[in-house]
């Protein structure tokens, strides 16, 4: 994919509440517009990859680290992003092993109590600056790359999160278009409303959002998966900048066999990110677990500071995903 150019997560102001009639920002990691082919991928390492099947071995229909459910025994750690593009996050910042390598030396500090679960959210469906062929303003990354991943997260017994940013298409059709990769017992789902474009709206230029009932439909989705292939849980997360972007959020219902997930996606210095964190939980079910995302350049910005494992294992509620970007 050629970056043409990124797209902001959020307006001025972290704890604010964005302005979905505003133009957007046009510089951060989130997400970027470009053309509607699907971004390379750079190789990976020699004789392992290729030598290590996408297919689970039978002990596999348990979680990577053992177990069918994933709280409370696990906290999860991850890293976001897609391979060869840096400004989509931390896995696009070198060859995929050794990010996933720093991602495991990473994560202990994050224990308190629990095993740790490393995680590889990657930008499986990306928004565009163009409409593309489709009119979506969206592209997937295609099979061969996904296998490159899961043989990644399988080597380092780690779960796999698709991420999609639907543009103008809509979360359900996408996630049934992974359909083939959700059957496997280490693959889930993350979703990122703010790239939900209503029609006529253009990514970058507004600010999208998603309803309880939206995302309710992708839970039940997967939970069927589960049943229908008896899977261990699956993992579902919702990326939550600003409360405007879930909009009635009680439409969401638990569903057997997932567990859902809210990350909220504040960006700043830890002040700002703190209150966004407690102002966006207000509406979060009681059934979802919480999640927070660290950025490693936004949160530096303008003599900011990436928190520490300690500052975030602080908050209430106690994250269950911590997630670098």
């Amino acid at each position: 994919m050629v970056v043409l150019v990124a797209v902001a997560a959020c307006s001025s102001g972290v704890g604010a509440e964005p302005d979905p009639s505003a133009a957007a920002p046009t510089a951060s990691s989130r997400s970027a517009g470009g053309t509607s082919a699907a971004p390379p991928m750079t190789s990976p390492t020699p004789g392992t990859a290729q030598t290590v099947s996408s297919s689970p071995s039978p002990h596999q229909v348990e979680l990577p680290r053992g177990g069918r459910e994933v709280f409370p025994r696990y906290r999860l750690v991850g890293y976001a992003g897609l391979t060869g593009a840096s400004t989509l996050g931390r896995l696009g910042t070198g060859p995929l092993d050794q990010r996933v390598a720093e991602l495991e030396k990473r994560a202990p500090a994050y224990r308190a109590g629990r095993d740790i679960l490393p995680v590889l959210e990657v930008i499986a469906t990306i928004v565009q600056g163009s409409p593309g062929r489709d009119g979506t303003y969206r592209v997937r990354i295609n099979d061969y790359q996904i296998k490159i991943y899961l043989r990644a997260a399988r080597r380092h017994r780690a779960l796999l999160l698709l991420n999609i940013q639907p543009g103008r298409s809509e979360f359900l059709p996408e996630v049934k278009a992974y359909r083939k990769w959700l059957t496997e017992p280490d693959v889930g789902i993350a979703l990122d409303p703010e790239w939900a474009m209503d029609p006529g709206q253009v990514p970058g230029r507004a600010y999208g959002h998603s309803t309880g009932t939206e995302l309710d439909g992708v839970a039940a989705y997967l939970s069927d998966l589960v049943q229908a292939h008896h899977l261990p849980e699956k993992v579902l997360v919702y990326h939550q900048v600003a409360r405007s972007v879930v909009r009635r959020e009680s439409g969401l219902r638990p569903h057997p066999g997932v567990a859902v997930v809210k990350s909220v996606d504040g960006l700043g210095p830890p002040g700002p990110k703190v209150t966004t964190y407690r102002v966006v939980n207000r509406t979060t079910p009681k059934f979802v677990h919480a999640g927070f995302k660290l950025f490693f350049t936004e949160d530096r910005r303008n003599h900011g500071r990436l928190m520490s494992p300690r500052e975030v294992l602080a908050l209430h509620p106690r994250p269950e995903y911590v997630m670098y970007e």
